[in-house]
């Protein structure tokens, strides 16, 4: 008696590139785990996601892995359900950008110099499939010109997370001149099931939050240098007369004031002398005074 082989099921056929899904990824990648990388981190540990934490050495990478555990233990203290073994399980952190490879999605979170965010993205692009994703935490720098550095352009896209991660609400979704509109759709059901919102700006200098926010925070220095008030008194000014969360000067000593530097000059160069820094940020800088992360900035933060 002759018997019929049985047909297998069907696999289903391999993702093509440019066939975006909105469902989140599974398999993250993050390079640099400074605050805002690893801040990212969490946001997809938190949501079940397997994360990798690629740094530039041994002591980076182990000041990395402090960094999202503390984030996730305060996270657990205030009510996320589980326990921190649940989520740290599915955290790697290495110095490999081999790691990157088999990753949906890798999220560059370097610093905001030119050279580097080229360079660091040319690193990762190499290990990825041709179906992964890309994307640059920039704040400011050009998107289009960043993904003109890279051979699959159309698969690149910005995702602007906002300090503290954990507690931002806000994601900027920046569509570089490349970018694939299928990857739009899904980065925007990505940044939902994060649990944040998504503001979709097209490629400019300082997109939407940064050019704006910048802006202020010039001003708000520039009338510290005045004399005009106190940093206490300004802030408390956009706090209590226009309901902002945080004055400032305070997001600036939050952010970095390197990093609202760096953008400043970034800006200047692009849009113009209105955003020419102030002599107090750059002295300030100078000095050491970085804000949060060096405990002092506009403000004593020891």
């Amino acid at each position: 008696m002759t018997t019929t082989p049985q047909k297998s099921p069907a696999a289903d056929p391999p993702a093509q590139p440019g066939a975006f899904s909105p469902t989140l990824p599974q398999s993250v990648g993050v390079l640099g785990g400074g605050r805002m990388g690893a801040g990212i981190a969490h946001a997809f540990l938190t949501q079940g996601c397997d994360v990798l934490v690629v740094e530039r050495d041994d002591d980076a990478a182990a000041g990395a892995r402090t960094r999202v555990e503390s984030a996730v233990a305060k996270s657990i203290d205030r009510g996320l359900a589980g326990t921190a073994g649940d989520y740290l399980a599915r955290l790697e952190v290495s110095t490999d950008y081999a790691g990157f490879a088999g990753r949906e999605l890798v999220v560059e979170a370097v610093p905001e110099i030119w050279e580097l965010k080229v360079s660091s993205l040319q690193a990762v692009e190499k290990h990825l499939a041709a179906d992964a994703v890309l994307a640059s935490n920039t704040s400011s720098l050009s998107m289009s010109g960043l993904g003109a550095e890279l051979q699959r352009p159309e698969n690149f896209i910005g995702l602007h997370f906002f300090n503290p991660v954990p507690a931002s609400t806000l994601i900027e979704v920046v569509i570089a001149k490349q970018t694939a509109p299928a990857l739009v759709a899904a980065a925007k059901g990505w940044v939902e099931a994060l649990g944040k919102t998504a503001v979709v700006v097209n490629d400019a200098p300082g997109f939407a939050s940064s050019r704006l926010g910048v802006m202020l925070a010039l001003e708000a220095m520039r009338m510290v240098e005045e004399g005009v008030a106190s940093a206490e008194d300004i802030d408390n000014a956009m706090v209590l007369g226009y309901k902002h969360p945080t004055g400032p000067l305070r997001t600036t000593d939050i952010v970095g004031l390197d990093v609202r530097l760096g953008i400043a000059e970034y800006l200047a160069e692009t849009l113009g002398e209105r955003f020419t820094p102030p002599a107090i940020l750059r002295e300030k800088v100078a000095r050491g005074e970085l804000g949060r992360k060096t405990g002092k900035g506009f403000f004593d933060w020891a």
